[in-house]
């Protein structure tokens, strides 16, 4: 990430703007007014904000409203004072310090970034009305907004990703040295499985070929992590690597996202957006569930990706890129091509190189080093006040009896809740939630081997089958745990035959 460059002189026109390349230090000198309207009314503007905030985030806010009014309340005047006099010094100390506390309360970044939006619309709300702000005034504020994004993303990173790199990096270069039979640990992955073995030798081949990658596997078994370990496996891993969810932005909105647009391309669009395209220029662009994009950016996706060239939203102009494309699915892929959610030619570019992802219910001898993995990571993080020494036999026998939906991703929840709850110096048992450590189990008995991994069709009627059964045959109730609409699971029902 470029230096901030933060320091008091003034450069001459003929100097480029600083600031991330976004702002003048003249152009201070245009936003004082408004600057000064949001920090005399700050208290206002963090209860239109927080507003906002709740009406977008609903109960999935990662903040109560007293929270928000907590972080950000004594931190506006203090930051926009830093701007008004200049001193982006100061300004970059008291972003990065808010993001660190976003980052400790375990604010989602995704949301972060969406909240910063959402402020510029509350912010806007006590401009001065008599003369109102010019264009120029709000384009210039919508730079200093990205410049606050730009500041927050590197918080996050110092405070998660850094330490995490260089832990893995360590690792990795530990690893190297092990014959590929006994690797562990491969970018960011855990396990010993043959399944996950596997996987590292085919992440391997495709990232040495820099070829495209389709990554399929059930939610929270760690797609953005292959498809980093893919990039960083490539021949430029210090390039960008760009992920972009598809399933959390409006699919009106993912085409402008990923390719641009230029000013006035429509209402809002007060200044030039580059998209993610051209962010990930020389580099990875992992675009996550791809079946939940439109079917129309489908079809402009295959064409960049074929043509190596993007047309912002509102230009003429086509503009040459240099970006490997790796995308994922939750879904069948050959189901979501029958049910239209994901367009055949799109599937056809990427599955030359299909990775597939094994859920951990069917790579239980992993659960032992993921659990290692995640105890060093939260006792790192210093979640409770003393160190977690580790997890008792039972509690890891009842683990390893437990199918997982939610994978790895539930796996580390299951772990951070009992680091917050538990006492003991090891997890136990009643330390773990009553779905998995609730039922008194016999001593663990061997395993049989590991059936061969079946086609995604069965293993949804399977899981699809154990949720009627565990909500008593409610069709309701086994739809919401499920987490999809009462239509669909109708429908799978009906082409199972499990009615």
């Amino acid at each position: 990430m470029p230096d901030p460059g933060l320091t008091a002189t003034t450069p001459t026109r003929t100097s480029p703007p600083r600031y991330f390349h976004l702002l003048w230090d003249e152009d201070f000198d245009e936003l004082y007014e408004v600057l000064t309207a949001v920090r005399d009314r700050h208290v206002e503007v963090v209860r239109n904000w927080c507003q906002l905030y709740e009406l977008h985030f609903g109960d999935r806010r990662a903040l109560s409203d007293a929270q928000f009014r907590e972080i950000f309340e004594p931190n506006m005047p203090r930051n926009l004072n830093a701007l008004l006099n200049k001193d982006m010094d100061a300004y970059a100390r008291g972003v990065f310090k808010l993001g660190e506390q976003l980052a400790d309360r375990n604010v989602p970044l995704q949301e972060v970034i969406a909240s910063m939006h959402l402020f510029e619309e509350a912010a806007q709300t006590v401009f001065p009305s008599d003369p109102p702000p010019s264009t120029s005034v709000y384009t210039k504020f919508d730079k200093l907004s990205h410049v606050r994004i730009i500041l927050l993303v590197e918080a996050y990173a110092r405070s998660h990703w850094a330490p995490m790199a260089t832990r893995i990096h360590t690792l990795e270069e530990e690893a190297t040295r092990l014959p590929a039979v006994e690797r562990m640990r491969f970018h960011g992955l855990i396990g010993k499985t043959a399944p996950l073995r596997e996987l590292y030798q085919r992440i391997e081949a495709v990232g040495r070929a820099g070829a495209m990658a389709l990554v399929v596997g059930e939610s929270g078994t760690g797609k953005e992590l292959v498809a980093r370990a893919i990039h960083e496996c490539g021949p430029r891993p210090n390039a960008p690597f760009v992920p972009l969810n598809c399933a959390a932005l409006p699919k009106e909105l993912i085409e402008s996202e990923l390719f641009g647009y230029k000013r006035g391309a429509f209402s809002g669009a007060n200044v030039e957006y580059l998209g993610l395209f051209r962010a990930a220029d020389g580099g990875t662009l992992f675009l996550d569930e791809v079946t939940e994009m439109a079917a129309d950016t489908q079809s402009k996706l295959l064409r960049a990706i074929q043509e190596h060239k993007v047309r912002p939203v509102g230009s003429s102009i086509e503009i040459p890129i240099d970006v490997r494309v790796i995308a994922s699915t939750n879904r069948d892929p050959r189901e979501a091509i029958e049910q239209r959610q994901f367009r055949e030619d799109l599937y056809y570019r990427l599955q030359a190189s299909i990775l597939l992802l094994p859920p951990l219910r069917e790579r239980l001898d992993d659960i032992s080093p993921l659990a290692e993995h995640f105890i060093e990571l939260f006792n790192e993080k210093k979640i409770r006040p003393t160190r977690v020494a580790g997890i008792d036999r039972d509690a890891l026998d009842a683990m390893q009896s437990y199918d997982w939906p939610g994978n790895v991703r539930e796996l580390s929840n299951v772990l951070e809740g009992a680091f917050i709850f538990g006492r003991a110096s090891t997890i136990g048992v009643a330390d773990l939630p009553p779905a998995i450590g609730g039922i008194t189990r016999p001593a663990r008995a061997p395993r049989v081997a590991a059936l061969p991994i079946g086609s995604f069709a069965d293993a949804e009627r399977d899981i699809i089958l154990r949720a009627l059964e565990r909500a008593g045959g409610n069709k309701v109730h086994a739809a919401a745990t499920l987490r999809i609409s009462r239509k669909r699971l109708y429908a799978k029902i009906e082409k199972y035959g499990l009615g």
